[in-house]
């Protein structure tokens, strides 16, 4: 090899001494960059990620997943799939995941709905929530909006529960299917303000988003990230969001719980894994999922849909979902709510 000097711009031979050490380095390197490809296979993860998303393409759950694979690929550096494998409430997507090796390449989107509420709503669940998974994190909550088509004749909350009140059993309200959490907050609303209105389950919110612009059906408790395009279009008026405080994304727009205290519920995802999954593996997602969502970037663009970032730990996620459970049991068996 030959040296450029920079302020001579003339070439020296290298001494005898430089010409040693830059052989031996570079052959150093050489041997470093193989070394990787002969030593057993242990570092994680090794070869792309599948994540189950237990619902249809469209909704709040495929939205966020989308969104946030992307940023958990770069971090973790191998590819992260979402894969939707919608049906039941989210039951079919997420025995699929309970079945799958405990090897952390696949994951579940967990949701109130997956691993809450829809044990408790289908009597042949095929899973246990909380012995076959590990619930690593929680990535984030938003709340449900009780929405209805931009020509309704209900403007207000007050509007909706007079009109069903004047005309009981008339009204409906569709959900993304039994033991959702639309599905559950309907009936909470139900109780708790005395109304009769009719519940339209779908097979996801997707298809219930078009019935509703087209005047197919009354109401729709819906995810904000789903329907904040109907939204801002005005294709659909929000009369109430369902979290305990206003949406920051839509502060005019009061809570349901203003009108008719007790009532409130929203929606959350996590990632979760098979329960026999090493907890070395679980540590290593833990730890890139709340480096991600710390990304000014990522909560600028969580929040223009109505998502509030977690970050929720595994054991705080784990004592999270316990409680939803008991939260909700009581109002499936006041409501009989049960499906096949």
């Amino acid at each position: 090899k030959f040296a450029v000097s920079p302020t001579q711009k003339t070439f020296h031979m290298p001494t005898r001494r430089q010409f040693i050490f830059q052989a031996t380095t570079t052959m150093a390197l050489s041997v470093a960059s193989l070394k990787p490809m002969a030593q057993p296979n242990t570092r994680w993860p090794q070869k792309p990620i599948k994540w189950v998303i237990p619902f249809a393409p469209g909704g709040g759950a495929d939205i966020i997943a989308r969104l946030v694979a992307q940023p958990l690929a770069s971090a973790l550096g191998v590819s992260v799939l979402v894969e939707n494998r919608g049906g039941a409430s989210g039951m079919i997507g997420t025995e699929v995941v309970a079945k799958a090796p405990p090897d952390g390449y696949t994951w579940l989107m967990s949701n109130n709905a997956s691993v809450a509420t829809a044990p408790l709503v289908y009597p042949n669940a095929s899973y246990d929530p909380l012995k076959d998974f590990t619930h690593v994190t929680m990535i984030g909550s938003f709340a449900n909006a009780l929405l209805v088509r931009a020509e309704h004749p209900a403007k207000s909350l007050e509007d909706f529960l007079q009109l069903a009140r004047q005309n009981p059993g008339s009204l409906t309200y569709a959900s993304a299917g039994p033991g959702s959490a639309g599905h559950l907050t309907g009936e909470l609303l139900k109780a708790s303000a005395m109304i009769d209105i009719q519940h339209v389950p779908y097979k996801g919110t997707g298809p219930a988003l078009v019935d509703l612009a087209s005047g197919q059906i009354d109401a729709l408790f819906d995810g904000l990230p789903a329907s904040m395009g109907y939204i801002k279009s005005g294709k659909l008026r929000v009369i109430a969001v369902t979290s305990v405080m206003r949406n920051p994304t839509l502060p005019n727009v009061p809570t349901i719980a203003e009108s008719v205290p007790g009532v409130f519920g929203g929606a959350w995802f996590g990632i979760s894994v098979p329960s026999a999954t090493s907890k070395d593996i679980v540590r290593v997602i833990e730890r890139v999922a709340k480096q991600v969502l710390v990304s000014t970037e990522l909560r600028s663009r969580l929040g223009e849909i109505g998502v509030v970032t977690s970050g929720m730990a595994e054991a705080e996620f784990t004592a999270y979902l316990k409680s939803e459970i008991a939260r909700w049991s009581p109002v499936v068996k006041s409501a009989k709510i049960r499906a096949e």
